[in-house]
């Protein structure tokens, strides 16, 4: 039995011709590793890849270079214009005085200076006028919140063929020019007893930067997948609650977006507070005005402007903090 054994593991045995062939199809169809010793082909990959990347490298200039050309020349250089006039003396009829001393003048200091900054730290006017900008700035922003966000909702769960036409009603008004919208108001308030005062102004506020707020909070709810709301309502969840624990969450983004869009232009509008509020009723957005067009005085309007920009910038990073820190606390 171990003899027919072995002869038949014998008879099994691949010949030598075969294993041969055997052995010259695996190496078809499983072929071992370039050897290390054929820089050929890895050199032909280094010089691709360098070629690749230099091309992304040009690519990702040609990209940034224009709107990076494009803001320093009409953003940072303007900025840093305003920023140096502050520190100017005003000019005898306007404008700014020369950065050198005048010939024949030469006691005269016409150079750097830090009275605008002194001037402003020291009447407590413009610190009213600024908190009062920021009240109508929140009001008028929270007001758009309530008013758009009812708008917003209806257009972005209306069918698709009226979403277009819903749209284009909320952006009509722009159509026409903004002081023939404000004159209107005027014709509108007047009868009422509201123009010239404060709830004149806010109105007007509201209605010219509604639409900046509605858009925003459109495309952000037209994002929202239906099905959330559907699970919500099979688990039992009503509508008031879907609405503040899905709809509500997902739509800050827009929300934030809107009021920005809204906040930021109400504290440099200067032309509805001029036509329907009164001489009470003066914002910080005024009083820039003036002093550039009224006035001349170049170096405070400038100062105004700075001051103006450090108290958004302020109030954003403080916007910004409390977001990651409601964040890191869910």
């Amino acid at each position: 039995m171990r003899g027919c054994s072995s002869v038949s593991e014998a008879e099994k045995a691949p010949s030598p011709a075969l294993s041969r062939t055997l052995s010259r199809l695996r190496a078809r169809v499983f072929p071992s590793p370039t050897p290390v010793d054929s820089p050929a082909p890895l050199a032909g990959e280094g010089r691709g890849e360098r070629a690749r990347r230099r091309q992304q490298d040009l690519t990702k200039w040609a990209i940034t270079t224009p709107p990076f050309v494009f803001l320093t020349a009409f953003f940072l250089l303007p900025f840093l214009l305003v920023v140096a006039a502050s520190f100017r003396y005003p000019g005898e009829f306007g404008g700014l005085a020369p950065l050198l001393p005048l010939l024949g003048a030469p006691g005269k200091d016409v150079g750097l200076t830090l009275e605008t900054y002194r001037f402003f730290f020291g009447d407590l006017t413009y610190a009213e006028i600024f908190i009062r900008s920021f009240l109508v700035a929140g009001l008028t922003t929270l007001i758009c919140i309530l008013l758009a966000y009812p708008v917003a909702l209806l257009i972005a769960r209306s069918p698709k063929k009226r979403r277009d036409l819903m749209v284009l009603l909320v952006i009509l008004p722009f159509a026409s020019n903004l002081l023939i919208r404000v004159y209107a108001w005027i014709i509108i308030l007047g009868p009422l007893n509201l123009l010239y005062t404060p709830y004149a102004v806010v109105i007007g506020m509201v209605y010219v930067h509604l639409p900046f707020m509605v858009l925003p909070l459109y495309t952000n709810l037209e994002k929202h997948d239906p099905a959330l709301l559907e699970a919500a309502q099979d688990l039992g969840a009503n509508g008031w609650t879907r609405f503040w624990r899905i709809t509500f969450p997902l739509s800050l983004p827009g929300i934030f977006s809107g009021s920005a869009l809204v906040f930021i232009p109400v504290l440099g509008m200067f032309a509805i507070p001029e036509l329907l509020g009164g001489t009470g009723d003066i914002l910080v957005g005024n009083l820039i005005k003036e002093q550039f067009l009224d006035n001349r005085d170049w170096p405070l309007g400038s100062m105004l402007s700075i001051m103006l920009t450090l108290a958004v910038l302020a109030l954003a990073g403080l916007a910004a903090w409390a977001a990651r820190s409601r964040r890191g606390e869910a």
